[in-house]
């Protein structure tokens, strides 16, 4: 008798988070009420004042294409950081490691003559897009991707946040590799006195 109310209940929060689920879905735009009384300017997207209920807040008010271009410019530069770009030339943190382990394995600094591995580069803003081919409302011949905006920003704020772990991991390799490096050079260097 136990199991069944058991069961009955289980089946009634999963029908009743099912219709919950259904209710919010985070791609509808919905109506946000943003006008504050008694209001002041504390930067040019924020404002001090006093909401419809009563209440004292902070609100920063943005618009969604300005955010997401600011997001997305965000992660595209601290990709570049982490892993250069080719158009530019820029090695980026990868590259300086790549370049000081090459310097570590030579038979001057105290290598082996060996290349010392470097992980693979993992750009993660690398995404295949799906475009939908045809003809638009012009008799246009065109191609065209669409993705949920909530989507695409939480997507850009999980790059975002795997490119700044990588960065500072890079920038420990990096002074590691430079540490070593600086090392060797002053036992060869050392070593060349004490011979000489």
């Amino acid at each position: 008798m136990i199991l069944i109310q058991s069961l009955r209940a289980l089946g009634f929060t999963a029908v009743a988070c099912a219709v919950a689920a259904c209710s919010s879905n985070p791609h509808k735009a919905r109506k946000i009420e943003t006008k504050l009384e008694q209001s002041a300017e504390v930067t040019g997207d924020e404002r001090v004042g006093v909401n419809t209920d009563g209440d004292m807040v902070v609100r920063k008010k943005v618009a969604m294409n300005e955010e997401l271009r600011r997001l997305q410019y965000e992660v595209y530069e601290l990709e570049d950081r982490v892993y250069g770009n080719r158009k530019y030339g820029s090695k980026g943190l990868y590259g300086t490691l790549r370049d000081c382990r090459g310097k570590l394995a030579r038979k001057e600094n105290g290598g082996d003559g060996k290349l010392m591995w470097t992980e693979p580069m993992d750009r993660v803003t690398d995404k295949e897009e799906e475009f939908k081919v045809g003809v638009d409302e012009r008799n246009k011949l065109v191609a065209v991707s669409e993705e949920f905006l909530a989507d695409r920003i939480a997507r850009f704020r999980d790059y975002k946040m795997i490119l700044m772990k990588r960065q500072d991991e890079y920038d420990d390799k990096v002074q590691i590799c430079r540490t070593e490096l600086a090392s060797r050079k002053f036992d060869a260097d050392k070593a060349k006195a004490d011979g000489n």
